[in-house]
């Protein structure tokens, strides 16, 4: 489970005064979610990636793999088993790396703190890079080249703090497809908080005016579970989408 963000639509604080988050319901209830997982990966402490509601109902007991740093905070909620990515983690035979991010470019960095993107890889499976709260930067096009992952998973919902982007937006998005043009791109953390600023239908729309392959950016309803089948290291294997992101 990656980032998880339980918190009841409405119950959380506006970070634009458009209206409280998150601004959807979870799909199935927390309970459902956390039934199965086995490990838990939080990219950044931003309430949206790791709430209180989380914080509260995931099992302490469940390794739990973060960025540097903030290892002595989760552990202050109790949780017992937590791993710092400071490079790879290897875990029942699939390997985390950590990649860089930037959540904006600028000024704004400072205010939004750190966070980190990984790839994970396992034998015989498609390698994912997941990029996490970044914008398309040199760091991330960088790993994008040199790791040439099967598929990468994107925020790309435009979230813009004070005026300065924080995460992908529809251009970064199909810059992204085109740098990886063999590559499946999955758009996640769409319309669920009120400074997002690109709508799933916007994204569609103007990946289609932008000549992007039907099959090469996906964009998941929330819940919904992909089945990746596009002849992947021979492999079929499911992803879930973001559950309230």
């Amino acid at each position: 489970m990656i980032d998880p963000f339980f918190a009841p639509k409405g119950s959380r604080p506006s970070f634009t005064g458009r209206a409280p988050n998150p601004l959807v319901d979870l799909p199935v209830s927390p309970e459902e979610i956390l039934d199965g997982v086995e490990l838990v990966l939080v990219s950044h402490l931003h309430a949206d990636h790791f709430d209180p509601v989380a914080q509260s109902l995931v099992p302490k007991h469940l390794p739990l793999i973060c960025q540097p740093g903030d290892e002595d905070q989760i552990r202050s909620h109790g949780f017992r088993e937590v791993t710092p990515l400071d490079d790879i983690v290897d875990w029942q035979g699939i390997r985390f790396q950590r990649r860089e991010g930037s959540h904006g470019l600028g000024p704004v960095v400072k205010k939004m703190g750190s966070v980190m993107g990984f790839s994970i890889t396992a034998d015989g499976e498609p390698s994912l890079y997941w990029a996490g709260d970044t914008v398309l930067y040199p760091a991330v096009q960088a790993t994008i080249v040199e790791s040439q992952p099967d598929i990468i998973v994107i925020h790309a919902c435009g979230a813009r703090w004070d005026g300065d982007l924080i995460t992908m937006d529809a251009a970064e998005a199909v810059a992204t497809c085109r740098l990886a043009r063999d590559v499946l791109v999955i758009a996640t953390h769409m319309e669920s908080l009120d400074h997002a600023t690109v709508t799933r239908d916007e994204l569609k729309r103007y990946a289609v005016e932008q000549g992007v392959p039907p099959w090469q950016l996906l964009i998941p309803a929330d819940g919904e579970i992909l089945t990746l089948a596009k002849g992947l290291l021979g492999k079929t294997t499911s992803v879930a989408a973001d559950t309230n992101q």
